[in-house]
């Protein structure tokens, strides 16, 4: 695979490695967050996370329409900063509130299924033709094989400052530098450079 003949391929698989960990890290502790520093019971948080699930359908067809409109790099990283927005929100949540605990569930379904499919969407236009398995494979893994960082920060927090609030404002970091990252392809070029038709809006 010759990714350094295709540099904003290469450019944005890295920026979606740190924005994506951001993101699987938050799903996967918004239970420890919730049960461990929020005081949330079982039943509250499981019924929280039905609601993430049902507002995420409703959120990724927003995002789709939105992409339509105004191009899915930008979205994306409108999304990222949504992301940023949600974890900071997470940092001042007061503890022993369900609406509070809901509201963010409604935020985090909100931008977490349009996020994830537009950057695949994304990834699929930069990708070269006829190289479709290969390339999918490394996004695959760079999706599952690399999302041990965020976790492995949020637990070093956690042991550091003995707060799961700084755990989770400390997975700002990932979010910060992939939207940064994402900020700097050029996604016009590098559409061109793998061969595919340009869109109207990217």
């Amino acid at each position: 695979m010759d990714l350094r003949g295709y540099p904003q391929t290469l450019l944005f698989l890295i920026a979606y490695l740190f924005y994506n960990d951001g993101i699987q890290t938050v799903i996967a502790s918004s239970s420890v967050y919730g049960a461990e520093e929020l005081g949330m019971a079982q039943s509250q948080i499981l019924t929280t996370f039905l609601v993430v699930q049902f507002v995420a359908f409703g959120g990724a067809l927003l995002f789709g329409r939105a992409a339509a409109r105004y191009g899915a790099s930008q979205v994306v990283l409108a999304g990222i900063v949504l992301w940023a927005l949600v974890v900071t929100a997470a940092f001042f949540l007061p503890g022993h509130s369900m609406l509070a605990f809901l509201g963010l569930g409604v935020g985090i379904g909100v931008v977490m299924g349009g996020t994830q499919a537009l950057s695949r969407s994304l990834f699929s236009q930069l990708v070269p033709r006829g190289r479709e398995s290969e390339y999918f494979s490394l996004y695959q893994a760079m999706e599952r094989g690399t999302s041990w960082l965020g976790t492995l920060t949020f637990g070093l927090v956690h042991q550091w400052t003995h707060s799961y609030r700084w755990s989770i404002v400390a997975i700002m970091i990932f979010f910060v530098v992939g939207g940064v990252l994402l900020a700097r392809v050029r996604f016009r070029e590098g559409i061109l450079a793998a061969g595919n038709e340009l869109p109207q809006v990217v």
